[in-house]
């Protein structure tokens, strides 16, 4: 009876190591995808860069505008928080709006082939990053679900798992648009 009892523990116990064990990988593997992810939003601001840049030196031909203020903004380094993705993100917002703006006063620059090419990469590039952003946010929410959804969140706390932060919108980008005719 005894060797029953002693087995029936060892065999509890052993359930509960490969819970726990099989817990902490799949959490360290929804964090390991939010890596991924947040990496694509890097890749996905590079390359909006890029093209605002480019845009941005089209549209100099036919009006001054200091490069720096893209080049400043624009830090896409190892290390800076979302939060500082959704400045950046803000920023490039901005310099593509001032971009239209100076088109519509130059009405040869709208009928210029390249910067046409280049609005219409601006659309590719805009869809591209809505996509990285909704692809990090779906990875994050999975994330935040696992390590607080009891009883994942006892193998969270024990890893020191902490909750990450979604990739939001703009305040001005809740707002209803104002169409006026």
């Amino acid at each position: 009876m005894a060797k029953l009892v002693v087995g029936a523990v060892v065999f509890v116990v052993l359930l509960i190591v490969i819970w726990y064990i099989s817990t902490s990988n799949s959490i360290k593997v929804a964090g390991l995808k939010v890596d991924e992810s947040e990496s694509g939003i890097d890749v996905a601001l590079t390359k909006r860069y890029d093209v605002l840049t480019k845009m941005l030196d089209t549209v100099k031909g036919y009006q001054q505008y200091e490069k720096s203020v893209l080049t400043d903004m624009v830090r896409l380094r190892k290390g800076m928080t979302i939060d500082e993705k959704n400045q950046a993100n803000a920023a490039m917002d901005k310099i593509a709006g001032d971009i239209r703006v100076l088109a519509e006063n130059y009405p040869q620059l709208k009928a210029d082939n390249t910067f046409v090419q280049l609005q219409k990469a601006i659309v590719d590039v805009e869809e591209h990053f809505q996509a990285a952003r909704r692809l990090y946010n779906s990875n994050v929410n999975r994330y935040n679900s696992k390590i607080v959804v009891f009883p994942n969140s006892i193998v969270a706390n024990g890893m020191g798992a902490v909750k990450r932060e979604l990739f939001v919108a703009e305040e001005y980008k809740r707002q209803d648009v104002k169409m006026q005719f």
